[in-house]
Order: C-alpha cells, then structure tokens, then sequence
C-alpha cells in the first residue's frame, strides 16, 4: 500500500488508509504501508518509511513543493523494498503521487495496481492555493492527472461523486471503476460511550461553557475546509443570539485563526483545542450538539461527515455532491456556499429542540451504520483484489452501486 503522506497524520486521507489497512487485515490479508517520514506510528500497522532530510521534519498538510523529492525518495524506497522483499500481490496506490510510482512498480513487478482516488489532483491544488487554474502548469499536470488515472486496472473512489468526476472529466471507463467510500467505525464512534459527567469534566478543562449549545467542527484548519466562513458566520449570529459556542479542533493554522476570531470579535465563542488524536475523537466530538462540516471543495471527500453522523450530531454543511450523498435528506444545508448562508442554516439548527435534534442524530447514525460501514467496504476491496488476480470482470460495478450510495 503506497501513502504519499507522513502517515499517520490524524485527518482527511490518513484516516482512510489505516481504516482500510485495518480491515484488510483483520479478513487476512498481509498489508505493508510505504509512507513519507515522520509520522505517528499506529500499534499493529506495518509501516516502512522512506528516508527523510535533515530540513524537512514536518507533517505536511495539503500540496508542498517538499513532496517533489519526498516522492523521489519513497519511489527509492518502495523499489528497494521489492528488491529486498517478495514482489506483492497487488499494488495499493493511494493519491495521485502514489498513483506514479505504484505504476512504475506495476510495471516492474506485474503486480495489478489499484489507485484510491480521493479527488482530482489538480483541483485540489488549486483549492490549496499552489495552482492557478488555466494556466500552462495546470494543463501539463491536468494532462498527467488523466494519464495516471487511465493507467489503474483498477480506480477505488471515496464518493460516486468522484466516480462521476472520473468519467465526465478524464474519460475512464466505468468497468474499472469501484466508487468505495469513505467509511466509519461506528461501534468507536458512538455517543453512548459517554457519560453526562465525563463530557462536563471535559467541557470544563477546556473552558467551554456548560450552559452553550456546543457547535463541533473537526478537521484540517483552512480556508477551502469552510472554516474562515465559520468564523465569519458567528459574527452574523453575535447579532441575534449568544446561546452557542464553536469548538474547533484541528491544525495546522491555529495561531491564524486565533487572529482572525479575535480580529472578527468572537474570540469569547471560540475555543481551539488544536490537534485531536484519532483515537480520541469520539470523546471530542460527544461535546457536541451540532455539528459543522462547511467544506468549500467540490471534489474532495469530507469522511468527518460520518464521523459526525456515527456520534448522532445533526450536520450542518453546504449543498455540495459529497455532502448530499453521506447525509441524504438527514443534511442540515446552506443554499449557498457563503457566511450569511452558513450563518442562516447554522441559526436553523441551534433552533431545533432538544427531542429534534436527538431524533435526527438517530436517523443519521442508522444511515451510517446501514451504508458506510468499514466491514462492507473491505470485502468489497477484497472482492477486486480477487476478481484482479483472477483476471475477472469486477465483482461490483460502477452502474450498480452509486444509485445504493445516492439514496
């Protein structure tokens, strides 16, 4: 399994990875994880790093020229391991960098690649601010972006968004397509866990308020995730209303935002816990009575939206593809992507009575645990890694399984 990234990181794709390696692994199969350094070392994933450089001992968050030779270096990496080591049996690329070298080494070895495509490469430059749309770079990497996704036997999605994105925009056929997404552990990911009491001690050693209406947001903290927006809403309901407080929990940018809020007078609503270990998410999260998912990106997935829906949380988010399909009609949305809409919609939703939102948390906990269940997704990757080395059509098409994730 080819990671791109200084896994583990505690966000976004990182999250994906370690959940399908866990699975993986608990129906047998034997997973080897090829990652940047420096990352955080999970108890029973087997990672093998590339080597590092002396000025560069970071976690990157987003797109860095830094990945330009920690690339070179993980190509190096995964070409030793093979050499040292038995040729595997099938290639696990994740992202588009993973995507290139997992090609080479397909290659070499005859190993079928399979590439988990979590959103367009290019649009998430952009959305990351390290790439100007129509310009001469962003043709040549569109043109490569097409090339490495029309390389994979076969293309695993985390939306049917992302499958639709493959097919309209780089003109990938649907046969090789197998939209699995994002998933939840919804069995660590529940409110029961948690008593009244240990979610009180908890709100009261991070100075929140015990008698707010707590609004949750956790994730990467940037301005494509929605959360200058989020920020720039509180002020419009400071007007009308003070019965809430945000929690925002993530990284990297905490300093700015702290600026920002102080700067936007809602610095008394907010409070930054920085980052949260995965594992202790859920205890987060239960603080919660709403919460926020205000991604702006239109091509990436947003697996805290199934984190939020396994801990009952009624969402709140902007009417986007990927959004729609996690939360269905159970969604709280903006009818546009801007800070008066959020605001409104945020303003809906701390309005909803206690026995309100309570009803539809359960609704959109039940959804998770019926359609985005890691169980399910790892025999559907199962089921490919078989029908490949078999040399079979895919066991679950394309055609077959978006209308079931679009309901």
């Amino acid at each position: 399994m080819l990671s791109p990234t200084m896994f583990f990181a505690d966000y976004g794709a990182h999250v994906r990875i370690l959940e399908e390696a866990r699975i993986l692994q608990k129906l047998g199969h034997q997973v080897t994880i090829l990652a940047y350094p420096n990352g955080r070392d999970i108890e029973g994933i087997k990672v093998n790093r590339c080597w590092g450089v002396p000025f560069n001992y970071r976690v990157i968050v987003g797109s860095s020229r830094h990945k330009i030779y920690l690339d070179a270096l993980l190509a190096s990496k995964s070409l030793w391991h093979i050499m040292r080591h038995n040729s595997p049996d099938i290639i696990h690329a994740h992202l588009h960098e993973g995507a290139l070298i997992g090609w080479g080494l397909s290659q070499l070895t005859g190993a079928p690649l399979v590439f988990d495509f979590q959103g367009s490469l290019t649009a998430e430059m952009i959305d990351h601010n390290f790439l100007k749309p129509n310009g001469y770079t962003h043709q040549l990497l569109h043109w490569l972006e097409t090339q490495l996704d029309q390389a994979a036997e076969v293309i695993l999605t985390s939306s049917s968004h992302a499958a639709n994105l493959l097919t309209n925009q780089f003109n990938v056929p649907t046969t090789r397509i197998d939209p699995t997404p994002d998933c939840v552990n919804a069995n660590i990911f529940s409110p029961h866990h948690f008593s009244a009491t240990e979610k009180e001690q908890l709100k009261i050693s991070l100075g929140i308020p015990l008698d707010k209406k707590v609004i949750v947001y956790l994730g990467v903290l940037a301005h494509y995730q929605g959360v200058d927006n989020l920020l720039e809403a509180l002020t419009i309901l400071k007007r009308t209303r003070d019965d809430y407080h945000l929690v925002l929990m993530g990284y990297p940018a905490v300093a700015q935002y702290q600026a920002q809020a102080k700067a936007l007078g809602v610095a008394d609503q907010v409070t930054f816990t920085n980052k949260v270990l995965y594992e202790d998410a859920p205890r987060y999260l239960a603080l919660g009575d709403i919460a926020a998912a205000p991604k702006m990106s239109a091509t990436e997935g947003s697996g805290k939206i199934l984190n939020y829906m396994a801990m009952a949380l009624p969402t709140v988010a902007y009417n986007l593809p990927v959004s729609r399909e996690f939360l269905g009609d159970g969604g709280l949305y903006a009818n546009e992507v801007s800070s008066p809409a959020l605001a409104a919609v945020l303003n809906r939703a701390l309005n909803l009575t206690t026995e309100e939102r309570h009803r539809l948390g359960q609704y959109l906990r039940q959804r998770v645990i019926h359609h985005f269940s890691w169980e399910r997704a790892g025999q559907q990757i199962e089921a490919v890694y078989y029908a490949l080395l078999a040399g079979e059509p895919l066991p679950v098409t394309y055609k077959r399984l978006v209308p079931e994730l679009s309901s």
